[in-house]
Order: structure tokens, then C-alpha cells, then sequence
């Protein structure tokens, strides 16, 4: 089992960012994913996932636009959205999992 996939099955919620280079809106969301981080610290970790470099993981978990997020806890998909997200509505479906 690689890295990655320690992280998602792990029962710290995991805030996964399915990105690409190309992709214009998915370069607004670093700024937001770092806020994230910020406010919730140690209790989530982040983590980005480029699609191009990756074709395996955007297959498995069926990304078919960036950027998609998409929260892991336990291995298990607990939510997940395609679009640029705010801070907020990241950390309010976060925050019913801790």
C-alpha cells in the first residue's frame, strides 16, 4: 500500500484535490485548501492529486472534471464535490466527520 492510499485509509478525514496543470480553475483552489488547513490544523490532512500524473486514482474514484474534492475517512468516500469550492463549505461537511 503506497503513501496515498496509508492517508485515505486512515480514520483522519483526508481532503483530497483532483487537479490538473492545464486546468484554469482548479489553480484558484490552492489558496482556499491552504485556508482549510489553517483553520482545521492537525485534525485533516490535505493532499492534491495531479490527474495526468495519476490516470489510476482519477479511474478509481471516478473524476471526470477538475477540480474535484473529494473527503476520505476509514477509506470510504464522505463527500465529495467538482467545481472550485469555498473555504467554508469544505469546512462545514469537515467538520461533521471530527
Amino acid at each position: 500500500m503506497n503513501n496515498f492510499e496509508n492517508h485515505i485509509n486512515g480514520n483522519k478525514p483526508v481532503v483530497v484535490d483532483f487537479y490538473a496543470d492545464w486546468c484554469g480553475p482548479c489553480k484558484m483552489m490552492p489558496p482556499v485548501l491552504k485556508e482549510v488547513k489553517e483553520k482545521m490544523g492537525e485534525r485533516i490532512t490535505v493532499l492534491k492529486m495531479d490527474i495526468d500524473k495519476n490516470p489510476h486514482y482519477a479511474n478509481q474514484f471516478g473524476v471526470q472534471a477538475v477540480p474535484t474534492l473529494i473527503v476520505f475517512k476509514n477509506g470510504k468516500i464522505i463527500w465529495r464535490k467538482a467545481g472550485v469550492t469555498p473555504a467554508y463549505e469544505i469546512i462545514q461537511q469537515v467538520n461533521l466527520l471530527v
